[in-house]
């Protein structure tokens, strides 16, 4: 006689568990998205003010992954490879800005960059200008977005084993050709799934931005402003859009992190 296999009760918990979680996370979304009409998505997507601030929304996250990548790989590779006094520390610097409150991000930031500060009085001197201006959105965005691309790397160079690039070093390479041409060309999946990373993350940043640069307006400022003065009607469309732009931003870091296939 075959018995029944009695199933576990963990095994219904997490069942349940996991239709809470994409419950939770689905819901709301879904109902923004088939609330607003065609007609009303039509005409956020055809106005001028709406794609601006789209436009700009991604331009100033790309920017700040672009800063990232150039300021933040040797950062990375640094943490990933080398052992010193403090780095738990530096470590935990690193993440300040994930835990920190962003409207103290941007605080933060206009203290230094103001005409009260010597470091704000040589920045406006040079001609930069942080307040109400592009440059400081990617300030700020860099800020917030700069720890997920260094951590991402991190791990990716880690992965990656020392001998090979001691084997480089033995055979004469320098740490930088060593780098260039061993290490780099193994990271470059992680570098990019970092970019997408930190693009995803300042692309969603309101708080900071909003003190530092309330004008231009970005996506989720323009947002914000179209829900206090016209309420839902006005600014679902405009969100339904973000939305997408986030969408595709995770799709392509889903895709991007399949494993590689084995080669027979």
């Amino acid at each position: 006689m075959i018995t029944k296999k009695k199933i576990d009760p963990f095994f219904w918990i997490a069942v349940f568990s996991t239709s809470t979680v994409v419950a939770f996370i689905l819901f709301p979304l879904i109902e923004m998205v088939i609330q607003p009409s065609f007609h009303n998505l039509k005409e956020a997507a055809t106005d001028p003010d709406v794609l601006r601030s789209i436009w700009l929304s991604i331009y100033t996250a790309g920017m700040a992954a672009l800063i990232s990548f150039i300021i933040g790989t040797p950062f990375a590779y640094l943490l990933a490879r080398k052992e010193f006094p403090g780095k738990k520390l530096v470590e935990s610097i690193v993440d300040l800005p994930i835990m920190i409150p962003h409207p103290v991000v941007g605080i933060a930031i206009l203290g230094i960059a103001g005409q009260n500060h010597w470091l704000g009085q040589i920045i406006q001197q040079v001609g930069i200008h942080i307040m109400g201006t592009v440059t400081g959105i990617v300030t700020v965005l860099t800020f917030v977005g700069l720890p997920f691309y260094i951590n991402t790397v991190k791990a990716g160079f880690e992965a990656i084993p020392v001998r090979l690039e001691n084997v480089s070093r033995s055979l004469g390479a320098s740490l930088t050709g060593t780098f260039f041409r061993i290490t780099f060309p193994l990271a470059w999946r992680s570098m990019l799934v970092g970019i997408i990373m930190c693009s995803a993350r300042a692309i969603s940043e309101f708080g900071a931005v909003v003190i530092v640069a309330y004008q231009p307006m970005i996506a989720p400022v323009m947002i914000y402003e179209r829900f206090t003065a016209y309420g839902l009607k006005y600014s679902q469309p405009v969100a339904v859009w973000l939305i997408v732009v986030c969408l595709v931003l995770f799709l392509l870091l889903r895709i991007v992190s399949l494993p590689k296939e084995s080669k027979a």
